[in-house]
Parts: C-alpha cells; sequence; structure tokens
C-alpha cells in the first residue's frame, strides 16, 4: 500500500509539473485563437501524462532496456494523441471560423445566416442565439422604418393643418384691421375657433411628446369604469347632439380599476369623438365595460362602416388618418395614438376589428387589486 502511495505521489508530481508549465503558457497566450489555445491544452494534457509516466518509472530504478521500451510506447501513445487532438481541435476551429464568417453579415440590412454541417453543442447554441438575435434585429429595423414613414407623414400633415387656419387667421386679422370686415363680431368668434383648434392640436403634441419620451407622469386611484363613462358620454353629448349621432351605453359594469382619471377619460374622450365624426348621421355609437378574466374591457363601437384590413394594424399609428373617406376636417391623427400610449402606461393595451356596419375599439386595463 506504501509503494502504491509513493507511486501515485510522483505521478502527482511529475503531472503537475507540466501541467502547472502548461496553464502559464496558457495565460501568456490567451489573447491568441482558439487554435493556439486548443492546441496548448492538447500539448499540456500529453506532455502531463508522459511527465508522470516517466517520474514514476525514473523513481523505481527500471532497467535501461525496460525504461528505453516504456519510453517509447508512452512517447508514441503522446505523439498518437496529440496528433488527434490537433485534428479534432482544427475541425472545432473551422467551425468556429465559418460562425464568425456568418456573424459578419450582421449590420444595416445583414441577416444571420448558420453554417451548414454538424456542430458541438455549444456552437449550435450559439448559432441559433445568432439567428434569433438576427431575426429581432430584422423586426426592429422594420418598426424603426415603419416609424421614419410615420413621422415623415405626421410632419407634413402637422404642417398643412397648421398653415390652414394660421392663413385664415391672418387673412381675418388683416381685415379687421383694415376696417374692411363686414361682421367684426363674427371674425373674431372664428378666429377664437381656430386659436382652439391650433392649442388643441399644439396640446395633442405635447401630449405624444411626453409619451414617446416616457415622461408621462401618471397619478393613479381607485375609480369604477361607470364613472368614467359616465363621464365621458357626458363629455361627448353636445357633439353627438350636434352631428346627429346617438350615444348608448349597451352594458357598463361597476367594475373598479386603479388608472390615472384624467388621462383615461382622455382616452375614452378621443375614442367617442372619434367614433362620433365617422358615424353618419342617425347612426349609434355604442359604449360598454365588462369583466374578463381579471380584466377590464372598455369599447366603443361606431357606425363608420369599417377599417379595411390592411389598415387595421396601423389604426394606432402616429399621424394615421386612414382614406380619405375616414380622414376628418381637422386634427392631425395624433387621437389614436395618445389612446394607445396612455393606455400602454397602464399596462394596458388597445386594440381595434372590425364588427357589422363598423368598427369596435377596445382597451383592456388591469383590474383593481382585491376585486
Amino acid at each position: 500500500m506504501r509503494d502504491l502511495l509513493l507511486i501515485a505521489g510522483y505521478a502527482f508530481a511529475g503531472a503537475s509539473a507540466a501541467g502547472l508549465a502548461g496553464a502559464l503558457v496558457l495565460r501568456a497566450l490567451r489573447h491568441r485563437s482558439v487554435a493556439v489555445s486548443l492546441t496548448v491544452v492538447a500539448a499540456v494534457t500529453v506532455t502531463a501524462m508522459l511527465a508522470g509516466t516517466l517520474t514514476v518509472c525514473e523513481a523505481m530504478f527500471l532497467e535501461p532496456h525496460d525504461f528505453s521500451v516504456v519510453s517509447t510506447v508512452v512517447a508514441m501513445a503522446a505523439v498518437v494523441s496529440l496528433a488527434t487532438a490537433l485534428v479534432l481541435g482544427r475541425w472545432v476551429v473551422a467551425r468556429s471560423r465559418d460562425l464568425t464568417l456568418a456573424a459578419r453579415s450582421f449590420g444595416e440590412g445583414g441577416s444571420f445566416a448558420a453554417p451548414g454541417g454538424a456542430a458541438t453543442a455549444e456552437l449550435a447554441a450559439l448559432s441559433r442565439e445568432l439567428a434569433a438575435t438576427s431575426a429581432r434585429l430584422a423586426a426592429s429595423r422594420e418598426r424603426e422604418r415603419a416609424l421614419e414613414a410615420s413621422r415623415r407623414d405626421l410632419v407634413a400633415w402637422i404642417s398643412h393643418d397648421l398653415r390652414t387656419p394660421l392663413a385664415g387667421v391672418r387673412a381675418m386679422s388683416e381685415a379687421l384691421e383694415d376696417g374692411v370686415a363686414p361682421d367684426p363680431q363674427r371674425y373674431f368668434r372664428q378666429i377664437r375657433t381656430e386659436v382652439d383648434r391650433l392649442n388643441a392640436m399644439v396640446g395633442d403634441l405635447f401630449e405624444l411628446s411626453r409619451i414617446h419620451a416616457g415622461t408621462l407622469a401618471l397619478a393613479p386611484s381607485r375609480i369604477s369604469v361607470y364613472d368614467l363613462v359616465g363621464e365621458a358620454l357626458a363629455g361627448a353629448d353636445p357633439l353627438a347632439r350636434e352631428l346627429g349621432v346617438r350615444l348608448v351605453g349597451e352594458r357598463v359594469d361597476a367594475v373598479p380599476v386603479e388608472v390615472d382619471g384624467r388621462e383615461m377619460t382622455r382616452v375614452l374622450a378621443n375614442l367617442l369623438v372619434n367614433a362620433i365624426r365617422r358615424t353618419p348621421p342617425d347612426g349609434t355609437v355604442a359604449v360598454a365595460a365588462e369583466r374578463r378574466a381579471g380584466e377590464v374591457v372598455l369599447s366603443v363601437t361606431d357606425g363608420c362602416g369599417g377599417i379595411p384590413e390592411d389598415d387595421l394594424p396601423r389604426v394606432f399609428d402616429t399621424g394615421w388618418r386612414g382614406t380619405a373617406a375616414r380622414t376628418p376636417p381637422a386634427g392631425a391623427g395624433l387621437g389614436l395614438a395618445i389612446v394607445r400610449g396612455i393606455v400602454e402606461a397602464h399596462e394596458g393595451r388597445a386594440g381595434v376589428r372590425n364588427v357589422r356596419g363598423g368598427c369596435r375599439f377596445e382597451v383592456t386595463l388591469p383590474a383593481a387589486p382585491g376585486t
């Protein structure tokens, strides 16, 4: 037993010395390629085995002939092992090099395509992650292009919508200044109306900028959706009467939610105004609120005749105003974008779908805790 422990000690000492030397070499070459690192690892493994075996043989005081035989056998095994390790290592490095070349395709408009052939589990997992990242980058680039197009449209529409009332205000003010206005009071009222339109447009732009910048400050409080819907209906009733549209509360459950009352009232007001303006006279706009599986769903259904299916995904985009038939006489298509921004700030979601005779806008909010 003592002899076995002594032999194990000699083998451990010899292999440890070789391993320590290899670790120092590997540390010095840590910034080199994977091929160099694999070569060093293979060489250290073989050298440690060789050093441990020869140390034991030397300590056992073998005959020169026996020592020579053992040394030859161990040396040949070491050469074969080292050659095999280097060949397999080159295969791994080649696959890594192919993966590196494939990863270079990332960039503006580029996508990742995993190289063909078998690969180690780690490189295969890396290929899958790179492919998933490539898909996310492609989707992000597509969203960026859509957002840039939306911004260009918004700038064009805002410029047009600002220029028209400003030109009218300037013409009326010049007429008043020159004393040629046939009805000065009517001109004053019209100027006030145009200023209110401009003020509302600037307010919408400011609200949208806060939403996009993530600085929309919310003051949530516990409130019943019944009260929210009642306030929104009361505010939209004068416009509905003016345009000959009926407002109907189909089903409104008194479910509590924790929201910013002022901001959520603006959401409902935007949806109602949007629905009323697009519903023909003698049409109906229906409002509903109900609880579904821990959520509260507020819906506004109009009689606009529906939205083209291709346009449904873009309804809440900034600046979207649809076809000419659905383009309002005023506004820059900010109302629905504000709706989505406020709802998402409340950790909810906004959606739209076509129904018979019109479309239905739905706002889904989390129900108040404990309900």
